[in-house]
């Protein structure tokens, strides 16, 4: 999907643009993938697991540009990608078509700041626009800035996943699944 450029102010005063995915940015996609996924332990991914070729992720941006349903909306911050928010359908039938899927990453630096609120209502509003009446997501349980934050935009927990992801050391983490409806 295309969307027209927003220019949004964070909290400290940064103006941040946000604009859908471009092929151009598929190298810089990759490295804040692998970026993120070292900062937290709440993605699904590994740092090492980040194997994308940079054919592979254009061909991903493409995909999501050519489809009238999905988004991947980017922050930049003085020309430096800093975060991301995606809009997903749930799955290509149409007994799924009234819902999606969203995900989010920022730089840890960039948290708190109110950049993840403005993407999620910015990507909740143009799922609304684009005809889902649900949106969906699955959160680490012990990620509770996340969980406030889905809470507060009016996500309900229903649904707990235990043992939902094992890390290396062995520990596992329990998530939630949240929905809203639109």
């Amino acid at each position: 999907m295309r969307f027209n450029p927003l220019t949004i102010i964070d909290k400290t005063g940064n103006e941040v643009i946000l604009r859908n995915a471009k092929i151009d940015d598929a190298e810089n996609m990759i490295k804040y993938l692998q970026i993120t996924t070292s900062e937290t332990p709440y993605l699904t991914r590994e740092p090492d697991e980040v194997i994308l070729s940079i054919e592979q992720e254009q061909n991903f941006i493409q995909k999501i540009m050519d489809s009238d349903r999905e988004l991947m909306l980017v922050a930049f911050i003085d020309g430096k990608q800093i975060g991301n928010c995606s809009l997903m359908g749930s799955g290509p039938y149409r007994r799924y078509r009234h819902r999606c899927h969203l995900a989010i990453a920022l730089y840890q630096e960039y948290c708190g700041r109110g950049i993840g609120t403005i993407m999620l209502k910015t990507i909740l509003q143009t799922a609304k626009e684009v005809g889902y009446e649900q949106a969906e997501l699955e959160v680490i349980a012990d990620n509770k800035s996340a969980v406030a934050l889905y809470e507060n935009l009016g996500f309900e927990r229903y649904g707990y996943f235990p043992n939902y992801m094992k890390y290396q050391n062995g520990q596992y983490a329990d998530a939630y699944w949240m929905m809203k409806k639109l």
